[in-house]
């Protein structure tokens, strides 16, 4: 009887560490922040920061409104540096635990930040990741941690043109190590 009790509570510790918190769009009250849940129908699940103001908006020329839209050529936007990408990568990999780490071995997430175009600060950070992959199980705090590094620790300087716009967008894919 003892060896199923146990077994039993195994299993339930289990499932609850399985827990898809992001099933539906929904807003989440943590304590001293809010982060917004957006599934898009594609099955791609948008998670950020609620006070964000850049989602869903295009960078534009501050002195003409313009669209920016980046073109096949590059326009470098951002001077060439030799710390962020391996800081960047450090900060989400200790964010994860061990045990989130295994779960999500084999996948990656986008991490997309919105860099000040004058500066060149992080002024917000959003994650992107699809419904069937296991970040859905990795609770809004993890993510959090990663935000708050990021804005607390990167940081860029923008190139004339990348000067000239509303903000830098720029995102890379990871899996944590």
């Amino acid at each position: 009887m003892k060896t199923i009790i146990i077994s039993m509570l195994f299993c339930v510790t289990y499932l609850h560490a399985q827990t898809n918190y992001y099933t539906t769009t929904k807003t989440f009250y943590e304590s001293g922040y809010t982060y917004q849940c957006d599934v898009r129908v594609s099955g791609f699940i948008a998670l950020y920061n609620k006070s964000n103001t850049w989602n869903n908006i295009y960078p534009v020329y501050k002195n003409t409104g313009e669209t920016f839209a980046q073109t096949d050529e590059g326009v470098e936007l951002l001077e060439n540096d030799t710390w962020t990408r391996s800081k960047r990568f450090s900060i989400v990999n200790e964010a994860f635990s061990t045990s989130e780490k295994q779960r999500v071995k084999g996948h990656d997430f986008d991490i997309i930040m919105y860099i000040n175009s004058t500066t060149g600060t992080v002024d917000e950070v959003n994650f992107e990741f699809y419904k069937s992959t296991p970040y859905t199980t990795i609770p809004i705090s993890t993510f959090r941690k990663i935000e708050t590094e990021i804005k607390k620790n990167i940081w860029y300087t923008p190139t004339a043109e990348g000067k000239e716009l509303s903000y830098i967008y720029y995102w890379w894919a990871q899996e944590p190590k």
